[in-house]
């Protein structure tokens, strides 16, 4: 599971970094002082997980705890932080646990193995949703009143917070539809590769890697590289097999 620590105390994250270090299918893949910085990585990094202080400047811990909530395909949280006193507001916002610090490893070490449990239903969420059929266009506002984009013209969709870019092969354009909404309505023919991207299995020639180990995918038609997040190269190979 990849992991981003966020605790506005050096010192912390730090602590945190080196526990992790024991934990053999984890990795820590960014760490935040602040939520700003976190949400960032986490739209960046796509971890499974956020080991999350609560009481920091600015944007608290259960603040941002309930903005990731928001995402569309949000980590699990655990928290770590000094204060007993905010336990139950932190299991309001589905925290998977609420370790005290000093953290302990074998607490930790329980934390971690609840959250490889939880996470893996919640990302293979689909299969046994009923689903509505399947749309033959995408629709957009323009202008001109409605632009209609047919699915086979369409590269991929891309959500950039709380804006979704469907590139096809009329250019790029605004839609008001969500990934989750997409994902529900267009059926199997197409496979979410990142957090913030969902592409029809159809365009997908191959899934590539760069020079730093990035996953990539090679779509046809077009130069364009969506990327695929580690989380989800499993299931992208998945779905390429079953083609």
């Amino acid at each position: 599971m990849d992991v981003i620590i966020v605790d506005d105390e050096p010192l912390a994250r730090e602590r945190l970094q080196r526990l992790m270090g024991d934990s053999q299918d984890c990795r820590v893949v960014g760490m935040a002082a602040n939520g700003a910085e976190a949400l960032q990585l986490v739209q960046e990094c796509d971890p499974d997980m956020v080991l999350l202080d609560i009481e920091m400047p600015a944007t608290d811990g259960l603040t941002l705890a309930n903005q990731l909530a928001t995402l569309e395909d949000p980590p699990a949280v655990i928290f770590c932080t000094a204060h007993a006193q905010h336990a139950l507001d932190a299991f309001g916002v589905n925290a998977v646990d609420y370790l005290l610090k000093p953290v302990r490893q074998e607490k930790l070490q329980a934390a971690l193995n609840k959250a490889r449990r939880l996470s893996r239903p919640q990302r293979l969420w689909l299969g046994d949703v009923p689903r509505p059929a399947q749309r033959a266009h995408i629709s957009a506002r323009s202008r001109g009143g409605v632009e209609l984009i047919p699915l086979p013209q369409v590269y991929y969709f891309l959500a950039d917070q709380k804006y979704v870019t469907v590139f096809h092969e009329g250019g790029e354009t605004l839609i008001d539809d969500t990934l989750k909404e997409l994902e529900t309505q267009l059926g199997d023919g197409f496979v979410r590769v990142h957090r913030n991207a969902l592409v029809p299995l159809t365009r997908i020639e191959a899934l590539e890697r760069d020079g730093s180990g990035q996953f990539l995918l090679r779509l046809s038609g077009t130069d364009l590289r969506p990327v695929v997040s580690r989380r989800h190269v499993a299931t992208v190979r998945e779905r390429l097999g079953e083609r």
